[in-house]
């Protein structure tokens, strides 16, 4: 039976699993309910399962059945599948019947969904356990949403625990508009931006709001460097490998007629080559710097590395392409052209191994993306639908991908 069929008497189960994660989301490092309805899901199978140590982490490997006789660590082949676990700090808004039940937490990026299909996937590869030509690493990671859970998996060895480095890696990654209901995604080189943060605090002098010649107002300061920011970045940056900067927070002040002692920003920074990431490091402080001189105030400029470029190997992409396009057809295939402006950790992953990451969109079938809230919106919804494609997707990547590294061995 083609594993599209097999995974298609998953569903129900799939469905199921999805909902009870979506009602009860966890966030960050720390995931204890998620990490043990992921191992009720799992029990059973024949994996060899491993626990995080700093995190609720979940590496599992299963023994393929026909590697070369005689072949044991470093002579088999070794592939990850990866699916993050974390909800986000959001309050749902979307009236499903399986909203959330945890007060501001919600599934808004859709990892219920990940940690469901690559739990579908260790059912139908287990099934399969004979055919394959060396070994699967299931990598179920918490905190990407910013805490850089896969940094910990790393460090912890994930790469490494089939007792071989694995030679390519997959990761998957739903989405609530975009394209069309059931698309999938790719793109090789560069496909998701660098993130970066920015915390800044202008130290002022406070004073009363009717005398500010008397004050040294912070407030105006901060004003005048959300607007700098914006003007550097379109004239110091090429337009063709764009810079985006965002201010998120914007905090000053108690009282109307209070002028305040400080004021504080916090941004997000988006880059598409390491070139223009590494200047922005040096041409943030600047500039910011140089604002709070010709004011006569103070200022504190912490500017945080966060997730690399994530670039997908060219081989690896176009090895998943085939895939998809052998199993859904080239029809429900999307190459992008230019990369999106989203952040992932999986691209500590794919600096470390060859590999590549594939969107698949969960609109509703009919749905217009256009219209559609995006992953992080309260009122984003993904549908059930995509269940049991991305589990089979996950499956036939590793098969196969398997089969062509014992052949070239």
């Amino acid at each position: 039976m083609p594993v599209i069929e097999d995974a298609k008497e998953l569903h129900g189960d799939l469905i199921r699993l999805r909902h009870d994660l979506h009602r009860h989301p966890e966030i960050g490092l720390h995931l204890p309910r998620t990490q043990e309805k992921v191992l009720q899901a799992l029990d059973g199978l024949p994996f060899e399962i491993t626990l995080g140590e700093e995190t609720s982490s979940v590496t599992a490997v299963l023994r393929g059945g026909k590697a070369a006789a005689g072949s044991t660590g470093a002579q088999r082949p070794a592939v990850l599948l990866r699916a993050d676990m974390d909800g986000l700090p959001v309050q749902e808004k979307t009236g499903v019947e399986f909203s959330s039940q945890a007060d501001g937490a919600m599934h808004a990026c859709g990892h219920d969904l990940h940690t469901s299909m690559l739990t579908g996937a260790a059912t139908l590869l287990a099934e399969k356990q004979h055919l394959l030509q060396g070994d699967v690493v299931l990598m179920f990671q918490p905190g990407e949403e910013g805490c850089d859970g896969a940094s910990y998996m790393i460090r912890e060895g994930v790469l490494d625990s089939a007792g071989t480095r694995v030679q390519a890696a997959y990761g998957m990654h739903v989405f609530s508009s975009l394209e069309p209901h059931g698309t999938f995604c790719t793109k090789p080189g560069v496909m998701l931006s660098a993130s970066d943060g920015l915390e800044v605090t202008v130290l002022g002098a406070g004073g009363h709001g009717s005398a500010p010649h008397a004050a040294k107002d912070p407030v105006t300061v901060v004003a005048e460097m959300v607007t700098a920011l914006q003007v550097m970045v379109t004239r110091q940056f090429n337009m063709f490998d764009p810079v985006v900067l965002s201010v998120g927070v914007l905090h000053a002040g108690t009282k109307r007629n209070i002028i305040p002692e400080t004021a504080r920003i916090e941004a997000t920074v988006r880059t598409f080559s390491e070139s223009s990431r590494l200047r922005m490091m040096e041409a943030v402080p600047r500039l910011l710097q140089g604002i709070a001189a010709a004011h006569g105030v103070e200022v504190h400029v912490d500017y945080q590395e966060e997730y690399p470029l994530t670039i997908t190997n060219e081989d690896e992409t176009h090895t998943a392409e085939k895939v998809i396009a052998g199993l859904f057809g080239e029809r429900r295939l999307s190459r992008w052209a230019t990369p999106l402006s989203g952040s992932e950790d999986f691209s500590r992953v794919l600096a470390e191994v060859p590999g590549t990451f594939v969107g698949l969109s969960a609109v509703a079938p009919g749905g217009d993306p256009a219209a559609s809230p995006f992953n992080h919106s309260p009122y984003a919804t993904f549908d059930d639908g995509v269940l049991a494609d991305g589990a089979a997707l996950y499956t036939e990547l590793a098969t196969s991908r398997l089969a062509a590294l014992a052949a070239a061995a």
